[in-house]
């Protein structure tokens, strides 16, 4: 499949730069494989059964966007903006310095009370060993970080105080992610409690989005594409839950392409799933033979993204081309601040036949 197949026209007025309060007041476009429906998340509980299952992830954003001042031996100073990717083994921090041609291997950089030397670098993405570590780093970072909004908002405004909230989950627990995992910025503590009351599951598991989610496809055959790699894990809890659902016959309706892109990494078998934990860079495009989601609720994704492939995966190339169309022609908002889709691949009335 060639990377034009994934294109749409959207016009940019439709890129939300502020998502909308309260956050269930968000429009949820429903779609099935034949009908097409206009409702809000605060009605999510309409589209769904007793028994069936949402899975979340719980992965919390860090604010891992910093300004700071190299500093050299010599007293040559110069501002440099670096966006911390991911942390490593050993304790430091893969991160994409801007302009990073200024930085060299020993280079300090001073970000406020956080100092970094630079230990690697490979053209823009430098590896930074800073001064403090475990909760002391963490204190220092959410007193001088910004929020990472992703770049077609960040190009239009900067981060404030509101993306501190905005851009988090209400149930984020575990700090690693450089991307919100955006369909889940729609859920409050009424809307959790108001599906609990139905019946509705919940489980959790992590996985710490990194700043490659917004990284352009640039291959025209999609099959040549390669991932990013993001670390997760799901642990007994949430595997229990999530067999459980399948065996007893419920849907198990993961919240946003991380989470479903997990629980795919971690299926054993056709409606199997065990617990694990590591990276994964699963590319799910069109052909993937899902094994544990039967449905999936995600934000609304750019023209040519490897997330476009992956909705489209579930649906069918021509069937999101007119759930976009629909979204595009009533003005539905896109990207992460924007509504919300709930999409299911099969009759809703019928368990996968893979059981």
């Amino acid at each position: 499949m060639r990377l034009d197949d994934f294109d749409y026209p959207l016009p940019p007025d439709l890129i939300a730069l502020r998502p909308v309060r309260p956050r269930p007041a968000a429009r949820l476009l429903v779609a099935g494989p034949e009908t097409i429906a206009d409702s809000t998340v605060a009605r999510l509980g309409d589209w769904l059964r007793p028994g069936d299952l949402l899975v979340f992830n719980d992965t919390r954003v860090i604010p891992a966007r910093l300004a700071g001042v190299r500093r050299r031996a010599s007293g040559a100073e110069s501002r440099i903006e670096a966006t911390l990717i991911a942390a490593t083994e050993d304790g430091g921090w893969r991160a994409l310095a801007r302009p990073g041609r200024r930085l060299a291997v020993g280079d300090r950089i001073d970000f406020g009370p956080l100092t970094a030397e630079v230990t690697a670098k490979d053209d823009a993405e430098v590896l930074l060993a800073f001064d403090r570590r475990g909760a002391d780093f963490e204190r220092a970072l959410d007193a001088v970080g910004e929020m990472p909004l992703p770049p077609y908002i960040a190009r239009r405004r900067a981060a404030d105080a509101r993306d501190r909230d905005d851009y988090q989950t209400v149930f984020a627990a575990r700090p690693g992610a450089v991307a919100a995992p955006t369909a889940s910025l729609h859920f409050d503590a009424g809307l959790l409690a108001d599906l609990a009351a139905r019946g509705v599951g919940q489980a959790r598991l992590t996985l710490h989005v990194g700043a490659g989610t917004f990284l352009p496809v640039k291959v025209e055959d999609i099959a040549s594409h390669r991932m990013h790699a993001e670390w997760g894990e799901i642990g007994p809890r949430a595997v229990e839950a999530i067999n459980a659902t399948i065996a007893q016959g419920g849907r198990v309706v993961p919240v946003g392409t991380t989470a479903l892109r997990l629980i795919e990494t971690a299926a054993t078998a056709a409606g199997r799933i065990a617990p694990w934990s590591g990276e994964t860079d699963i590319f799910i495009r069109p052909g993937h033979a899902f094994r544990i989601a039967d449905g999936l609720m995600t934000n609304f994704h750019l023209p040519k993204s490897t997330l476009l492939m992956l909705v489209s995966a579930l649906m069918g190339i021509e069937r999101m081309r007119e759930v976009y169309a629909h979204a595009v022609a009533h003005r539905y908002r896109f990207f992460s601040y924007g509504d919300a889709s709930l999409l299911f691949p099969r009759d809703p009335d019928r368990v996968s036949a893979r059981r």
